[in-house]
């Protein structure tokens, strides 16, 4: 029975003599009032023992209102809410063993609570009793309190029948309810396209409710996409059942995103988590007896570090899909439980591994509900990359802290990808994208559309720029110790491939490691000359452009603008080739357009320009360190060539002649047109 419905003749027969001020309204004859024996609950009267028109008594589901826009009390039989009008939940609302509540598409319930309520106030299915929520992408179904603040009602509870550890008819967190049996494939209704905001309201010192609170909900129930927004506990907690769940958004809750315990073997399927406040405790928490319930297509984003997955006791899982960006940590194993029930892509976990991987949900399917997602549209960036990952030129990414690419593993950038170091102050130093010994970066930018990779304040110095760790010669040795974190490089292949760069630009890095020491745009450890770099342009750094330390890769069609330090900068022996590059100069203070040191490796210079428009200095040799030039143009630099500790002018050759004083006329070769780095700078 639709307890909505009214008989129409019979209500416009009665306007003359009825007026409806509330439920409990009542002006018919005493023979047909309050004191009548026989309630008939579909006759719009106020009869038997009823306390409001069709309503109360005998006829248990009670509507407050004319309207009915009132949930409270109970609901022992089926109810159908009406779409076009917006309802109010005032304290708890039951529905019964055998009742049946029906939400229409594009339904709102606002929880009205007055404060001291908030525990009190929760819409619950009991065991035996049904939800039909309706809800399509077009028309979510909505439930949400009226003051729009976390932790302010109690959210959807339901309870099942199905196995759980904490047997049959256990006890419930809230309000004492029972739950649990041995009806596995028990049937709670349907959920779909639903959204609950604001809920987990505290219950006790130790309890709080979640968004969706599933006791031993069975099999047979139906729940997909729901997002959980706001909530000041979990989105939603599995205490056992065998429920599973799909397409599940989750946004801010400031304890876990999906919490089970009591041995929950159900599966979800395609959710996203994203955390942009902080202080919540994880993405994922699982607690006590394993029932080995499946994660599939879990795609977690954090702006503000924290923990991703939470295994307490003996508890586990089995994922597939799994993609964390942002976290500090990936897997804490609380209790130290057995690492082996954590099974993730057919691998016991490994918590030394951040799982940093392509999404592998697209958040674009969450739409509907209208929600921040993935901060505009972006993705975050940290922790190591083991395995390859390509990224995806339509997400703008944000690069939080460190993205190490590991040993085996390759980072694929794609034309026109932009990764923005979001950095907090203090923070600089530990923002970088490295490339280690054994790993490769291929950034496949086009001179339509080039990969960038810049800071989100756009000041020089608010990050570290792009680091690769090569196994080429350097004169530091085999396994050298860089000034970058302690990072290993240098070895006997110089023949060795990192990868492949084109059309690259970076801005805003060189990023203060310590007193003596910067980042650069692009730092060079021992990279071999299997490695591809063409086409890249550093812009308002901080320090060098580009630094070698050692090592035998070659580069060609470099532009520099404006970087505080030096524009081009090796050490340590590097003898590659530099091939067409334009540095320009137009703020006062930095060091020189060229600086070498160390070692001579006899380094090229082929096609070089410099301009500069607040003097300063062009070339400056340190040690023994010299250079084969060829075709250089320098242009308004006070000093040409600086032998900075009186090293032998022999080494430096220019087209094909050992300068015989530092004040020789030879750099006015044939200037590289700037305009072949349009594509950076337009």
């Amino acid at each position: 029975m639709k307890l909505k419905t009214r008989n129409f003749v019979k209500v416009l027969a009665m306007v003359a003599a009825i007026t409806f001020a509330s439920c409990s309204s009542d002006d018919n004859a005493p023979d047909d009032g309050p004191d009548a024996t026989v309630p008939t609950c579909t006759d719009g009267i106020q009869n038997g023992d009823e306390t409001g028109i069709d309503c109360g008594g005998a006829c248990a589901a009670c509507e407050a209102t004319e309207e009915g826009t009132t949930l409270t009390g109970t609901l022992t039989e089926e109810r159908t809410l009406d779409a076009t009008k917006t309802y109010d939940l005032e304290k708890s609302y039951s529905i019964e063993a055998g009742g049946k509540l029906i939400i229409p598409a594009g339904t709102v319930i606002n929880a009205t609570v007055e404060s001291g309520d908030e525990t009190e106030t929760f819409i619950v299915v009991q065991k035996g009793g049904e939800i039909d929520v309706q809800g399509t992408a077009a028309a979510p179904v909505t439930m949400q309190s009226t003051g729009g603040q976390p932790g302010e009602w109690g959210g959807l509870v339901i309870l099942g029948d199905a196995t759980t550890t904490a047997g049959v008819d256990a006890t419930a967190e809230v309000s004492n309810f029972k739950y649990g049996g041995s009806a596995d494939d028990d049937n709670s209704g349907s959920i779909t396209y639903l959204i609950i905001k604001h809920a987990g309201a505290q219950i006790n010192a130790e309890s709080q409710y979640n968004g969706l609170t599933l006791y031993a909900v069975g099999s047979g129930t139906t729940i997909d996409n729901v997002a959980m927004i706001d909530g000041e506990d979990d989105g939603v907690e599995f205490f056992g059942g065998t429920v599973s769940a799909s397409n599940l958004y989750f946004e801010n809750n400031q304890d876990d995103s999906i919490d089970w315990t009591e041995g929950w073997n159900g599966t979800v399927t395609n959710a996203y988590v994203l955390h942009t406040e902080e202080g919540f405790s994880t993405a994922v928490e699982a607690d006590k007896d394993n029932g080995n319930p499946k994660l599939i297509n879990f795609t977690a984003v954090s702006t503000v570090g924290g923990t991703a997955l939470q295994f307490k006791a003996t508890s586990g899982a089995t994922i597939t899909g799994l993609s964390l960006s942002g976290y500090d940590t990936s897997i804490d194993m609380k209790d130290d439980g057995p690492l082996a029930n954590v099974i993730i892509e057919g691998e016991d976990g490994d918590p030394e591994n951040s799982y940093n991987a392509n999404a592998t949900v697209d958040v674009a399917i969450f739409d509907w509900v209208n929600a921040d997602a993935v901060v505009g549209g972006s993705s975050i960036l940290t922790g190591n990359i083991t395995s390859d990952l390509t990224l995806d030129a339509s997400i703008s990414y944000l690069l939080t802290t460190s993205l190490s690419v590991e040993s085996g593993a390759t980072l694929t950038i794609p034309a026109g990808t932009k990764i923005s170091a979001q950095v907090e102050s203090g923070d600089e130093t530990e923002t970088f994208i490295v490339v280690q010994k054994g790993a490769m970066i291929m950034v496949e930018g086009t001179e339509a559309a080039p990969v960038v990779m810049t800071s989100t304040n756009g000041n020089p110095g608010d990050w570290g720029g792009l680091v690769i760790l090569g196994d080429a010669t350097t004169t530091a040795g085999v396994n050298a110790t860089a000034e970058v974190s302690n990072f290993e490089y240098g070895g006997t292949d110089d023949e060795d491939n990192s990868g492949e760069i084109s059309y690259l630009i970076i801005e805003n890095a060189g990023a203060q490691i310590n007193a003596e020491s910067q980042y650069n745009g692009l730092t060079l450890y021992a990279v071999g000359s299997g490695t591809t770099i063409d086409n890249v342009a550093m812009i308002d750094g901080d320090d060098d452009g580009v630094e070698f330390f050692g090592g035998t890769v070659s580069a060609s069609n470099l532009y520099f603008e404006n970087n505080q330090d030096d524009s081009i900068d090796w050490t340590e022996g590097w003898n590659g080739t530099v091939t067409t590059s334009y540095v320009v100069h137009s703020k006062e203070g930095f060091s020189t357009a060229v600086e070498a040191d160390k070692a001579n490796g006899n380094p090229k210079l082929i096609d070089f320009t410099a301009v500069s428009t607040v003097g300063g200095t062009a070339l400056q040799f340190k040690a023994t360190s010299g250079a084969t030039l060829t075709n250089v143009s320098l242009t308004g630099y006070d000093t040409n060539v600086d032998m900075k500790d009186a090293g032998p002018l022999a080494n430096v050759i220019v087209d094909e002649t050992a300068l015989t004083t530092a004040e020789d006329d030879v750099f006015n070769g044939t200037a590289v047109d700037v305009a072949i780095f349009d594509w950076a700078t337009k």
